[in-house]
C-alpha cells in the first residue's frame, strides 16, 4: 500500500532529536508562553527576514486574530479566492466581516489578479490571498492593485512554508501573514499550531494581547482576548524541524518533477513557471474522470485525497451567503482535482508506481 501520507514515517528522522529535546523540556517545566515558544518565534521570523512572529493555537486562529487586529467595522468586505479551504472564509465570518469571492486562475489555482479589481468596492477593507497547494499567488499585480486602492493585503500561507514568488518568500508580502503548523504541513507540528508574521510593531503587540486573554501584563486585560497560544512543546518540535525545511521542500519538488515529466498529457499537472518556487504541500492533478481514477488507484493500493471535494459556495453552511452566485472556475477545480502521494514518507519508487498505474488508467 502506498498511503497518501504516513506521518509516523515522515517524522521518523526526527524521532531521536524529539525524544532528547522532550526530556530536557520536562526537566525545565515551562509549558506555556515559555522559552521554547520565544525561540521558535525568533527562528521563524529570522527565516523569513521578518521582525515579528507570534505563535498561536492553530492556522484558523492566526487568520481570525489577524483580522481582529485590524479593528475593521463590522460588515466590511474582505476579498478571498472562491476555491480556498473553508478556514479562510470562516475566519472572515468569525469577526463579522463579509467574504467577497474572486475566481482563481485555472492554471495555478490561486487568485486571478485580472478579476480582482472588479470586486473592489467602497466596503472593501482587505484582500486575503491564499497560497494554495504550496504555490504563491501572482503577487506583483496583486500588490500593485492593493497599493493603488490603499487596501491592506493579508496572506493565508497555511500551505506554503518556504514557497517563493520571484525569489521572495510567502508570508513576507502582506501586513499580517498567517501560517498553520498542522501535522501534514511542510513544516508540521505533532498537534495543532499556527503563527502570524508581521513587520508592524503595533499589530504585533495587539495580537500578543489578543492571543493571551487580552493581556500583555499578567492579570491586566486591555482587550477582549482569547486563549490561543502555540504550546511550547509544539514550538520545540517545530524548532527541530525548521532547519530542514528547505531540504524537505526539495524532496517534494523532486517527487513532483517525476509526476510532471512522466504522467500522460490527459492528466493536467500543476503549471511550471520560473517565477514560482513551489513547495507542493499538495501535488494535485485534474482529470474529468476524477472519481473513477480515485477508485481505481485505491483498488491498486494507492491512497489519494481530494482537496477539496466541495467548493465553498456549495458548502451547506455557506449556501445562503452565496445564494444565486456562481463560480464556474472554482467549481471545475473542485470537481476534477485529485491529490497524489507526495510527501517526506514517499520515495521515488513509490511515485513511479503511482505514475505507472495512472498511465494505465
Amino acid at each position: 500500500m502506498i498511503p497518501f501520507e504516513n506521518l509516523s514515517l515522515s517524522n521518523k528522522k526526527f524521532e531521536e532529536p524529539f525524544k532528547k529535546a522532550f526530556e530536557d523540556f520536562l526537566k525545565e517545566g515551562r509549558y506555556i508562553l515559555g522559552p521554547q515558544l520565544k525561540k521558535f518565534e525568533n527562528e521563524f521570523a529570522e527565516f523569513h527576514d521578518m521582525p515579528f512572529c507570534l505563535g498561536v493555537g492553530n492556522g484558523l486562529d492566526a487568520l481570525v486574530l489577524s483580522l481582529r487586529a485590524l479593528d475593521l467595522v463590522p460588515g466590511s468586505e474582505i476579498i478571498v479566492p472562491s476555491n480556498t479551504f473553508i478556514a479562510s472564509i470562516l475566519a472572515i465570518l468569525a469577526v463579522d466581516l463579509v467574504p467577497v469571492l474572486v475566481e482563481p486562475r485555472l492554471d495555478t489555482y490561486t487568485l486571478d489578479p485580472g478579476k480582482l479589481e472588479a470586486c473592489i468596492g467602497p466596503k472593501t477593507k482587505a484582500i486575503m490571498v491564499v497560497h494554495l497547494y504550496g504555490k504563491c499567488c501572482d503577487m506583483d499585480p496583486i500588490m500593485e492593485i492593493a497599493s493603488r486602492h490603499q487596501i491592506p493585503v493579508l496572506e493565508d500561507a497555511a500551505q506554503s512554508h518556504g514557497a517563493r514568488y520571484k525569489g521572495k518568500l510567502s508570508g513576507t508580502w502582506g501586513i499580517l501573514n498567517s501560517f498553520s503548523f498542522y501535522p501534514t504541513k511542510n513544516l508540521g507540528a505533532l498537534g495543532d499550531g499556527g503563527g502570524v508574521l508581521t513587520r508592524d510593531e503595533n499589530l504585533f503587540k495587539k495580537i500578543s494581547s489578543l492571543r493571551n486573554y487580552g493581556s500583555i501584563q499578567k492579570y491586566y486585560n486591555d482587550d477582549i482576548g482569547v486563549n490561543s497560544r502555540l504550546d511550547d512543546i509544539q514550538a520545540l518540535f517545530l524548532s527541530i524541524k525548521l532547519p530542514f525545511l528547505e531540504k524537505l521542500n526539495t524532496h517534494r519538488r523532486n517527487l513532483a518533477s517525476l509526476y510532471c515529466r512522466e504522467l500522460k498529457k490527459d492528466f493536467i499537472c500543476p503549471v511550471q513557471d520560473p517565477d514560482y518556487l513551489d513547495v507542493f504541500h499538495i501535488f494535485n492533478v485534474r482529470h474529468e474522470k476524477r472519481d473513477a481514477l480515485k477508485t481505481y488507484l485505491w483498488e491498486k493500493g494507492i491512497g489519494t485525497e481530494i482537496h477539496y471535494p466541495v467548493a465553498p459556495n456549495k458548502q451547506k453552511s455557506l449556501e445562503n451567503l452565496f445564494k444565486g452566485k456562481t463560480f464556474p472556475i472554482s467549481e471545475e477545480i473542485h470537481n476534477t482535482t485529485l491529490s497524489l502521494p507526495c510527501s517526506l514518507c514517499h520515495r521515488e519508487e513509490d511515485i513511479y508506481r503511482v505514475i505507472e498505474e495512472m498511465n494505465r488508467f
